[in-house]
């Protein structure tokens, strides 16, 4: 069973024989590591959905690169907003490192609803997924200091921290490089 089948057999309810009627929607692609899923500016025509490897998304407020989110093994990767309303993109999907990824493009995604009428279900499922993990977010960033916030996101993604430079995780949490440095060696120091 692939990753893709599994998320949505298991996540959304899906029957064996409903995933098999959409599986050929989705396309194969490979990107090596540094290659871009999406760039800024462009039209989010497709939505991806990691296999294996890892997709980090970031954008640019005021001349700073802030890193909003990374695509691991078993989630997506699209500019919502982007793809759902044909807007140009506003953030950037890069390989952290070499990933496979299923596609659906925009086209089959909108055909998908008539090929499967429980498409909707699975759709508006997705969307409250995206928003559930958006507000969680942002309770994380308001509600917590920086130690809390690592030591939340460090209990749900540990190997994160050994594959995607820190600087990238620190932007993720809101801190500087020095900071979740500092807080790091804290931890190990009390866990050891």
């Amino acid at each position: 069973m692939s990753e893709l089948e599994k998320q949505i057999i298991e996540t959304f309810n899906f029957s064996e024989e409903e995933y098999k009627s959409i599986e050929k929607f989705f396309h194969s692609k490979k990107l090596k590591k540094g290659e871009y899923f999406l760039k800024e500016g462009y039209s989010a025509r497709q939505m991806g959905f990691v296999e294996k490897g890892i997709l980090r998304e970031y954008l640019y407020l005021n001349d700073k690169e802030i890193t909003k989110w990374f695509s691991t093994k078993g989630n997506f990767a699209v500019d919502l907003t982007a793809f759902l309303s044909n807007h140009k993109s506003r953030v950037n999907y890069q390989a952290v490192t070499d990933t496979q990824m299923l596609t659906l493009s925009k086209n089959d995604y909108d055909k998908l609803g008539d090929k499967l009428p429980r498409w909707h279900k699975l759709e508006k499922m997705f969307l409250a997924k995206c928003f559930s993990i958006l507000e969680n977010r942002v309770i994380s960033h308001l509600g917590l200091d920086s130690e809390a916030r690592y030591s939340q996101f460090f209990s749900l993604y540990p190997t994160l921290f050994n594959q995607v430079p820190l600087n990238q995780l620190a932007s993720l949490l809101g801190m500087t490089a020095e900071t979740l440095s500092r807080i790091r060696k804290k931890q190990a120091y009390l866990n050891s």
